[in-house]
């Protein structure tokens, strides 16, 4: 019974350990006033995404409850992605999975990283430098809009393209 369990919990705990080996890019307080660059994970300069794709495209992509399917919208908004990261092949891209505040933090943090490998594949399959994507689950821990209602958590529920300098 024991043995079951472990087996069980061996999913989870490597898809926690799966997203906490660095890759994650946090913003500082530069990126939040407007500044074009914020600290990122060894000192690397990060260009915020919303500059880099800002007039142009959308930084991010939305999903269904529990889903990570990419709908139509969001396969229009990554082919338009993937063709300005074309442009930019020296670029790192990280693609981070967000879920609502609803269901258990493991729950959340394993489909955080299928809707950042989903977003990531299509990046992938549509031309941009599969070598310098990466993506980041971050689950429910850093949702874009703070709320308990159905419009708070339609913007939860994304997956952000974050573009840095190599």
């Amino acid at each position: 019974m024991k043995f079951q369990k472990i087996l069980l919990a061996l999913p989870v705990v490597f898809s926690l350990t799966a997203c906490s080996c660095g890759n994650k890019i946090s913003q500082g307080e530069g990126g939040i006033d407007g500044d074009s660059s914020v600290s990122g994970v060894n000192g690397m300069d990060v260009m915020e995404s919303s500059s880099f794709f800002k007039g142009k495209v959308a930084d991010r992509v939305f999903f269904a409850t529990d889903k990570n399917t990419l709908n139509h919208e969001s396969k229009h908004t990554l082919k338009e992605q993937a063709e300005l990261l074309k442009t930019r092949p020296e670029l790192n891209v990280v693609v981070e999975g967000h879920c609502d505040e609803r269901g258990p933090r493991e729950y959340n943090i394993a489909l955080g990283e299928r809707r950042a490998n989903a977003a990531k594949e299509f990046l992938c399959h549509s031309g941009v430098n599969c070598d310098n994507t990466s993506t980041v689950s971050y689950g429910k821990e850093k949702p874009e809009v703070q709320g308990h209602d159905a419009e708070a958590w339609a913007q939860n529920r994304r997956a952000v393209t974050v573009v840095s300098e190599k």
